[in-house]
């Protein structure tokens, strides 16, 4: 009785925690560019915060301020270069920034392994900043601020994850990849498939941006991917012998946790728009 009421605390709070960060992240999409900078810098910031904070507990010492800060000018950079605001020249300015980390250790003096905390470092920008970042390209796909393309992006992937949840905790019986994550199993990679092509559909009427087959292969890339994103993110997790990344969303863990199927299906989102959208 007791686990069972357990169980259901912890799905009511994933539920409301799911639902009220859903409402915030799409209204800010959906309200102005503005608003879809705002929100992803945001979660950026505190996803990437989160990243170094688990590597730090393992022993390695990353520049987590200075890598942190890197993350938010290569977000802001890509911004700005896709909207128009600057030439992409102007990226390039990243490039010195992004060795001044190397100064920075050099006069650590205590440090026995700086090149490991360097790797690392750098890691926590290309594994978390650079994917949030490749949502302007995204966003501005079109040589015009598309929120459509943002939300429909995100309603796929929580589909997959809802469907893969639910089906995964109804019909969940042959292992997905048990030496990573027992938990997930192979009927829950094809309910969260299955919903997330229903919503590419459903959404090809309303959110005309793309046409049909785009959103269908969107929902592919994103079925695989994320479900590979997630894979990735337990691995870590494993190695860093934690359960969570964090606490900091009730029923969900951390925000790396959240956000781990974007972190890798985002960039082949990309080069398919790249390669098949951009006008």
């Amino acid at each position: 009785m007791t686990s069972s009421s357990s169980k259901f605390s912890d799905l009511a709070k994933r539920l409301v925690t799911g639902l009220i960060g859903a409402f915030v992240v799409l209204f800010a999409i959906a309200y102005h560019e503005y608003g879809f900078f705002a929100v992803f810098l945001f979660l950026c910031v505190f996803t990437q915060w989160e990243f170094y904070k688990l590597i730090i507990a393992n022993g390695i010492v990353p520049l987590r301020t200075f890598g942190t800060i890197m993350g938010v000018i290569l977000y802001t950079m890509i911004y700005l270069v896709e909207k128009g605001t600057i030439h992409f020249d102007a990226f390039f300015m990243i490039l010195p920034f992004s060795s001044t980390i190397f100064f920075i250790k050099l006069y650590k003096k205590d440090e026995k392994k700086p090149f490991t905390n360097i790797a690392f470092t750098f890691l926590g920008i290309i594994y978390v900043a650079l994917p949030f970042s490749l949502l302007s390209v995204a966003a501005f796909i079109l040589d015009h601020y598309s929120y459509q393309i943002i939300i429909g992006i995100f309603l796929i992937l929580w589909a997959s994850d809802t469907g893969a949840y639910f089906a995964g905790i109804q019909f969940g019986k042959r292992k997905l990849f048990e030496r990573v994550s027992p938990k997930k199993s192979w009927e829950g990679s094809v309910g969260g498939a299955c919903l997330s092509l229903a919503f590419a559909i459903g959404m090809s009427y309303y959110f005309t941006d793309l046409a049909l087959w785009h959103w269908i292969v969107i929902s592919v890339i994103t079925v695989v991917t994320g479900t590979y994103g997630d894979l990735v993110e337990s691995l870590f997790k494993r190695s860093m012998d934690i359960k969570d990344s964090g606490r900091k969303l009730p029923g969900h863990g951390g925000f790396l946790d959240r956000f781990d199927g974007l972190l890798l299906s985002i960039p082949f989102i990309i080069i398919f728009l790249k390669f098949f959208v951009q006008e």
